[in-house]
């Protein structure tokens, strides 16, 4: 195999992105991941703080991310791994989403 087939192989494998771009948005989503569970930390803590109660609907949108990453790569990877953090991750933000809707719920003027 000479130099010309293995670039194009290499192309034809990942779709002519190119592989550095690829690891620049990877080590980007990684990050704001990390700055989105930061804030929501001092967020969920500024609110108890000031006696607001707590706030399961901001943990509920910082665990979606990581859901629906792990739910991404099971289904184009099919790693059974990726197929347990989905699980994990829906199970945690359906509760923290079933503890934000009760709280507001149950603190509702209207209703």
């Amino acid at each position: 195999m000479n130099k010309e087939e293995i670039l194009e192989k290499s192309r034809t494998e990942n779709k002519n992105k190119d592989i550095y771009e690829q690891e620049i948005l990877k080590q980007a989503n990684t990050s704001a991941v990390i700055v989105m569970m930061v804030l929501a930390t001092i967020f969920f803590a500024a609110q108890i703080f000031v006696g607001g109660g707590i706030n399961w609907g901001i943990w509920a949108l910082v665990f979606s991310a990581n859901m629906t990453t792990f739910w991404v790569k099971y289904i184009k990877f099919r790693r059974k791994n990726e197929f347990l953090l989905a699980i994990a991750y829906t199970v945690l933000v359906a509760t923290f989403s079933g503890f934000h809707i009760y709280n507001l719920i149950v603190s509702s003027t209207i209703l």
